[in-house]
């Protein structure tokens, strides 16, 4: 069967395409506005320099510490710094990321860590015993990072093998920039709470993320330099990019601002 002639001679090459994914969002962002603000939590200001060092960290450590690409990193926090940087970190390391309902019980958190095959998983203190009690239950056991939060005192504990900025200490600033080879490689997963049976598992590619998020920004007409406030939790925006909406407009020349509050 003859080619078209637009088919013969114009491979697909680096030079001419490029995968879609909201992972060039955060490295754009820090290359063009490294020194405007990117996270406020509490006392916790970091910009978007730093915060895309720290997310190359994550992607750095994990990878030391043997998690494969293509493998699950799950997420049982908040709105707090940690749970954005994994939203870039985990996929940098060509993981996807499975950020988990912190209102469920230990026994359906449990079959999504099993179901998901979790190799990692980020834990908030205050949900230690639901963690504790789900991994339990577990054949297979995920590695348990501790994610202290100091704008809160823990009821919980910690139950982790190592706390989160221990681990990003293990990481590389400057570990490689992959974007996937493949833009419908997973980036991340997500369950419904399981009210029918058993919680049912949605894949989003990278290209779904970095399309879902562009049309959040036209749906929502986003200003020139907004200021994001966060009023829902994390976990259930499903993908990285995304946003709820724009507050109005800041005054001072940045190019966004997260800022977190805790979700209960």
């Amino acid at each position: 069967m003859s080619q078209s002639i637009f088919e013969q001679g114009l491979p697909r090459t680096a030079a001419n395409f490029v995968a879609l994914s909201p992972l060039t969002f955060i490295e754009r962002t820090a290359s063009v506005y490294p020194d405007y603000p990117a996270v406020i939590h509490g006392a916790t200001r970091r910009d978007w320099g730093t915060t895309w060092e720290r997310c190359r960290r994550l992607a750095s450590a994990l990878e030391r510490r043997g998690v494969k690409p293509g493998e699950t990193v799950a997420a049982m926090l908040p709105n707090v710094p940690a749970m954005f940087e994994a939203h870039f970190g985990v996929p940098l390391a060509g993981c996807v990321l499975n950020t988990l309902n912190i209102r469920l019980d230990a026994e359906a958190i449990a079959y999504m860590l099993e179901h998901g095959e979790a190799k990692a998983i980020l834990v908030d203190p205050e949900f230690a015993d639901v963690i504790e009690a789900a991994v339990a239950k577990l054949e297979e056991k995920p590695l348990i990072i501790d994610v202290a939060d100091p704008e809160f005192v823990p009821e919980g504990r910690a139950i982790g093998e190592v706390e989160y900025e221990a681990l990003l200490a293990e990481g590389d600033p400057a570990h490689p920039y992959r974007l996937p080879e493949d833009e419908w490689q997973a980036i991340s997963l997500n369950y419904t709470s399981g009210t029918t049976g058993n919680p049912k598992g949605v894949v989003y590619h990278h290209r779904g993320a970095y399309l879902n998020a562009i049309s959040n920004i036209l749906v929502w007409a986003m200003p020139h330099h907004p200021v994001y406030l966060w009023t829902l939790p994390m976990f259930s925006t499903a993908t990285a990019g995304a946003s709820p909406g724009p507050s109005p407009p800041s005054p001072a020349p940045t190019s966004a601002c997260a800022r977190w509050s805790r979700s209960g």
